[in-house]
Parts: C-alpha cells; sequence; structure tokens
C-alpha cells in the first residue's frame, strides 16, 4: 500500500501515466487478494478497527451503461488505499442512496457518459437534500463539465458537489474534502468558482440572440434539386449476423484509445511525444496482444444492420416511405433547426435540409445503421475482473468500443459503396478516418440531432433488437455499450453541425411533430434549452 501511494503521488504530478498505474494495480490487488485472509485473522484477533483513507460509493447512473472512465477512477482511488463500493451500471437512485446509508460512506461519485444522465444525476442531488445527505457529492464522465456541474447540479444540492475531470485529480480531489485540514478552503474555492461559472452562464443566455422558428426556417440551407439523387442498390434492411472482426482492425482510430487512457496526442504521432511516446508504444502494444487474442478466441462478435428508404422532406422533418411508390409514410425522422442568429453568412441548418422535399417532386434516399462489437465482452470483462485484472478488463472495454467504431466506419463504406458515389472514392484507411468522403453519419444524441429519443423510431425501423441484438434502456443507452447507431445522408454538401440553443417556440413545433407533451420534449432537450422550462 505504500508503494502504491507512491505511484499515486508519481501519478498525480504527472510522472507516471494511467496505464502504469493501472498495471501498479494489478499487482497490488493479485497480492491483497492472497495475504487478505491472513489480515482479516490477524485484525480479528488484535481488534483492529483502523480506517482506510476513506470510503467512496461509485456508480453510472440510471439508464447509461458506460463505465470504463468509473472503473478506471476505481482503481486509481483504490490504488491510494480508499475503500472503493462500486454498484455498478444503470443504478437507480434509491440504490445509491441506500447502499451509501449502509456502508456508511464518506463520498458519493457518480458517472454517465450520455445526456440524460446529467439528468438523473441532478435527481440523485435533488434526492439528497430530501433525505439530508451531507457528504460530497463528486461528477465525472464524457458528458459532464465544471459548468453543467454549477449551473444544474451543485443548486440542486445542499452539501458539496465538485466536478472531476479525469482520474488524475480524483485523489487530490478526495484528499481535500476528506481532510479536516483542508476541506473548508478547497469546498470555499470550488463555491466560488462555481457561482462564477453560474453569473457566465446566465450573461451569456442573455447576450444569446435566436430568431423565431419561423425566420431561422427561411434562412435553411437551399440546394438544386434539379438532378435526381443517386438510389442506392437495395432498399429495405441488411443484416450482418457476425462480420468478421479481423476485416475491422484496419479501420481503427487509435487516437480515442489512448484518449480513454488519458495520453493525450494523435496516432501514431504520440510514438513520437516527449512525455507520453515511450508509454504509448508499451500501451499499443498490449493493446495488440489482446486485440489478437479477440480476432482468434471470437468470443467477440460483431453484428450490424443497415438499411435504405425512400425518403424526402417536409420542413424540419424527412419522410420514410413504405417503397419507392411513396403512397405510405412508414416512419418520419424528426429534425431540430439551428436557431442562433448567425453574422457569418451560414444558413440555420436542419438535417432535413439534405433531404429533397417533397415538393421538388424528386426522389431521394436516406440510410440508417446499428453496429455493435459488444456481445461477449462483459462476461469476458467480469472474469478479467475476478482474477483482479482490471488492466485486461479495462483494455478489452476500450478495445471493443474501438471496434464498434471501426465497424460504423465499415458499415459506412458500405453504404456509400451500394449508394453508388463511394465506388469512385478511393479513400485510403487515414482518409476515411479523417472523413474525407461524401455524406454524413449523425447519431440521435449528438449535436446535429441532440434528441435521443430518436434512436427508438430507428431501432424499430431496424428491427435492430432481434437482429443484432441491440437494445436501448430506459434513457436511451444503446447495449452492449460497445455500439453505434445513426443515419447515412449522401447529399455531396452534407455535413456536420450543431443544433445549439433552441427556443420554446421551436421545442413546441417540435414536441407537436413528434406527438409528445411539450415537458416530455424539454426533458430530453435539456441541455440545449435558451429558456427555463420552470419559469
Amino acid at each position: 500500500m505504500g508503494g502504491m501511494r507512491h505511484v499515486g503521488d508519481l501519478f498525480g504530478e504527472g510522472k507516471m501515466f494511467l496505464p502504469q498505474v493501472v498495471k501498479s494495480a494489478r499487482v497490488m490487488k493479485k497480492a491483497v487478494a492472497y495475504l487478505t485472509p491472513f489480515m482479516e485473522k490477524e485484525k480479528e484477533a488484535s481488534g483492529d478497527k483502523s480506517k482506510g483513507a476513506g470510503k467512496i460509493l461509485m456508480a453510472t447512473v440510471k439508464g447509461d451503461v458506460h463505465d470504463i472512465g468509473k472503473n478506471i477512477v476505481g482503481v486509481v482511488l483504490a490504488c491510494n488505499g480508499y475503500e472503493v463500493i462500486d454498484l455498478g451500471v444503470m443504478v437507480p437512485c434509491e440504490k445509491i442512496l441506500a447502499e451509501a446509508k449502509s456502508h456508511g460512506v464518506d463520498v458519493i461519485g457518480l458517472s454517465g457518459l450520455i445526456t440524460p444522465s446529467l439528468d438523473e444525476m441532478v435527481t440523485v442531488a435533488e434526492e439528497m437534500t430530501r433525505e439530508k445527505f451531507e457528504i460530497p457529492l463528486l461528477i465525472g464522465g464524457a458528458t459532464t463539465s465544471a459548468a453543467h456541474t454549477a449551473v444544474k447540479i451543485a443548486p440542486a444540492y445542499c452539501g458539496s458537489v465538485v466536478h472531476v475531470i479525469d482520474a488524475s485529480r480524483v485523489v487530490g480531489v478526495a484528499q481535500k474534502l476528506l481532510s479536516a485540514e483542508n476541506r473548508g478552503a478547497y469546498l470555499t474555492q470550488v463555491q466560488a468558482d462555481q457561482a462564477k461559472a453560474r453569473k457566465d452562464y446566465e450573461t451569456r443566455r442573455a447576450a444569446q440572440k435566436l430568431l423565431s422558428i419561423g425566420d431561422a426556417r427561411k434562412r435553411a440551407a437551399k440546394f438544386d434539386w434539379s438532378r435526381e439523387p443517386e438510389k442506392p442498390e437495395f432498399l429495405g434492411v441488411k443484416v450482418f449476423e457476425d462480420f468478421p472482426l479481423r476485416e475491422l482492425a484496419d479501420y481503427i482510430d487509435w487516437s480515442p484509445f489512448f484518449h480513454a487512457w488519458e495520453l493525450r496526442g494523435r496516432f501514431p504521432k504520440i510514438f513520437d511525444d516527449p512525455v507520453v511516446g515511450v508509454e504509448s508504444r508499451k500501451l499499443y502494444g498490449d493493446a495488440q496482444i489482446l486485440l489478437e487474442k479477440i480476432l482468434q478466441d471470437r468470443r467477440v462478435r460483431a453484428r450490424g444492420v443497415m438499411a435504405f428508404f425512400p425518403a424526402n422532406s417536409e420542413g424540419d422533418d424527412i419522410l420514410l416511405f413504405e417503397d419507392d411508390s411513396r403512397k405510405k409514410v412508414r416512419a418520419r425522422v424528426h429534425g431540430l433547426r439551428q436557431q442562433m442568429a448567425r453574422s457569418d453568412g451560414e444558413p440555420n441548418r436542419c438535417l432535413s435540409d439534405f433531404v429533397a422535399p417533397v415538393s421538388s417532386g424528386k426522389k431521394d434516399y436516406l440510410g440508417a445503421f446499428a453496429v455493435t462489437a459488444g456481445h461477449g465482452v462483459e462476461d469476458w470483462a467480469k472474469e478479467l475482473e475476478k482474477g483482479n485484472d482490471d488492466y485486461q478488463a479495462i483494455m478489452l472495454k476500450a478495445l471493443a468500443d474501438r471496434c464498434a467504431e471501426a465497424f460504423a466506419e465499415k458499415m459506412h463504406e458500405i453504404a456509400r459503396q451500394a449508394w453508388g458515389f463511394g465506388k469512385r472514392e478511393g479513400l485510403s484507411k487515414e482518409d476515411l478516418i479523417d472523413e474525407k468522403y461524401r455524406g454524413i453519419r449523425p447519431a440521435a444524441g449528438y449535436p446535429a440531432c441532440p434528441d435521443h429519443t430518436e434512436k427508438r423510431g430507428l431501432m424499430a425501423l431496424l428491427n435492430a433488437e432481434e437482429s443484432v441484438g441491440i437494445q436501448l434502456t430506459e434513457n436511451c443507452a444503446m447495449t452492449p455499450a460497445s455500439s453505434v447507431s445513426g443515419l447515412y445522408f449522401g447529399h455531396p454538401e452534407a455535413r456536420y453541425f450543431a443544433v445549439g440553443p433552441v427556443g420554446k417556440d421551436q421545442v413546441e413545433d417540435y414536441a407537436s411533430r413528434k406527438g409528445v407533451a411539450v415537458g416530455e420534449a424539454e426533458r430530453w432537450l435539456r441541455p440545449n434549452l435558451a429558456y427555463d422550462p420552470k419559469g
């Protein structure tokens, strides 16, 4: 434990890197597992009631299945003498609070990756206030931020709320929060920073100039629809039941893999980085060994489905038809439009702009897909964790995520070829990673389509649960976690964009088009609302 504290100190000082810490933890955990029966016996005999650095409960909130970051933080805390109670993923609020009371924890840590998790964290904070908790609440995860924590979560809790940006900061934060000597000054500074963040947020929101949704639509992207859009080679659904994982290896974008391990840099230049280069090479070497084992053992399966539908836009929606006669609408894709007033001459975009309108008389098409490389991952990871090998367990999940993204890249290439224009690309794998191809594949929950509930219609169209085993949680996270889904737009000028803040007039219109209550639409679009729905 003394050695691990030294490792933790070096990590906090930037002199060791996360892969080294997790590998060190593997040694510690295996040693502790061997020694624990002896230590417990000795402790019992001596009546030793000594306490470690503190107890920290961790959980990925309800409706969210992502846990790589949480698991890394848990390992780092354990390395520094903290007792970590990890409740896993999709943990409801009532269980988090009940377990916190049962274990008498000193801190609760919440994690989440998808935007609905932000609301769930607010719910937990409110319940902690209602149940008169006073212990600190830590917030972490890819979609979280210091600003959101300050504006939305901290005001909901009577105790202290701290955002932790990554694993390298968590021990320092925990030490300050649990130190009688340092806690007061630290929290005074945190609260001052959060008050400033709230003030800055209100200033920015007051300065936002939004167009009415009617005026924003007048500034929609305009295209020449005189030419007939290309027709894909097939219409309907095509299932890839057991796609060869080895084919996907060349499509992996390795840069995000290093980022997951908090090694910043772009692959392969990261290998020559004077600070993280040596460790990056070691990590990559370990990843190649495990990746080869994944490819050989076939315990992990890649399954995917894609489809093309006759489509035309109608305002901000896209109509998908039963067949090319276009007499019957099968489904609607509901779009949101940028409402911010622009001075750069750019249009106020909506995804529907990239599909030929009904009024054009042209036959256009829209693609859709869902892929996963997650089947088999959880069981394998649990085996590794039981063997106290967090390093390989985290590595396995990180590689599964990369394979899923690689599958999405490969599937998009197949789709572009089926659409015709992809056959003329002649792009290298690096070009594909840099997205130098025609068309886009936006996903629900991301900037161009921030409403996660649009996944429900997509999954139904693809019959994804039955065909490839992808399900949605109540908060519309895909499970297995290593899954990707989205739409294919083939227009040559299609591009990614962020919808940004939306006004109440658009939300009311959007709710009406979707056939949901305004409050329901506001719940899912909360991060984008340019107004306070409570008044």
